[in-house]
Order: C-alpha cells, then sequence, then structure tokens
C-alpha cells in the first residue's frame, strides 16, 4: 500500500504535468522513486540569472509534508543563499517550529501545506532578491554586499555554464 507521502508526492506531480508553471519544470530522477525530483529552474527575467537554465535535485523524506525536502543544484550557483555543495537554504525548507539560532520566526519555515509548486517559487523568488543577513555561502555574500561587478561575473559565469549544458 502506497504511504501517503507517496501519494501526494504523485498527485503535486501529476497536477504539475497538467498545469505547468511558469519559470520552472520537474519530473521523476527514477519513475520508480517518486522521492527524488528532477527541477529545472529558469533564471527570473530581469534579475542576473535570466537566460540560465539551472538544475537541481529535490530529495523528499519519506514522512513528507511532515518535513521539508532538501534542494540541491546540480548546476554551478553563486548566491549567498546556496551553499558551495549546490544545497539551498532558504527558511521554508528549515524544519518545523522554533529556530534553534532565533533567526526565524516558526511561521516562515517550513509547514505541511507547502507544495512542490511553492517550494520552486520561494527559490526563483531567492534568486530575484538573495537574503544577505544569513548567508549560506559567505564569499557570495561578501560580494553580493561589497563588490557586486565580482558577484555579476560570477554569476554571469554559471548562467553561461547552465545554457552550455541545453
Amino acid at each position: 500500500m502506497a504511504s501517503q507521502a507517496t501519494l501526494l508526492l504523485q498527485k503535486q506531480l501529476k497536477d504539475l504535468c497538467k498545469n505547468p508553471v511558469d519559470g520552472f519544470s520537474a519530473g521523476l530522477v527514477d519513475e520508480n522513486n517518486v522521492f527524488e525530483w528532477n527541477v529545472t529552474i529558469m533564471g527570473p527575467p530581469d534579475t542576473l540569472y535570466e537566460g540560465g537554465c539551472f538544475n537541481a535535485i529535490m530529495k523528499f523524506p519519506e514522512d513528507y509534508p511532515v518535513n521539508p525536502p532538501t534542494v540541491r543544484f546540480i548546476s554551478e550557483m553563486w548566491h549567498p543563499n546556496v551553499f558551495r555543495s549546490g544545497n539551498v537554504c532558504i527558511s521554508i525548507l528549515h524544519p518545523p517550529g522554533d529556530d534553534p539560532d532565533g533567526y526565524e520566526l516558526a511561521s516562515e519555515r517550513w509547514n505541511p501545506l507547502h507544495t512542490v509548486q511553492s517550494i520552486v517559487l520561494s527559490i526563483i523568488s531567492m534568486l530575484s532578491s538573495p537574503n544577505d543577513e544569513s548567508p549560506a555561502n559567505v564569499d557570495a555574500a561578501i560580494d553580493w554586499r561589497e563588490n557586486m561587478e565580482e558577484f555579476k561575473q560570477k554569476v554571469k559565469r554559471c548562467v553561461k555554464k547552465s545554457q552550455d549544458l541545453l
């Protein structure tokens, strides 16, 4: 018998296939594993990432939607809220409840009402408006704050690499 997580993920994938959302596409890495998705995010218009086509892997826990998935860019990404490993660091991907470090309100963190669509739209928003207050990539945050030309050049290189892979 399929778990609640399996049924929910199958439904969300079916919904995305029937009603695609501008700015991204999603599908399974392996048709036999609904817990691991390929996600392609198009660089948002009027941002430094415009024209890029960035690939990421979204992995869901067995207890989804109680706990959030992880998202890791496999395309090169230079951004204050993306670790050098490619892991995305945004509030809605943090476990539910109070933040032990006190940086985030519980209402900003994961809740089971989020969907794949709301997660990816949050990532697209992150590309448009980096949060350099609590960066995952300190060097990118420093470039963002203090050396915008260097930041732009590094992002431009990432966009070009993502286009070369098409």
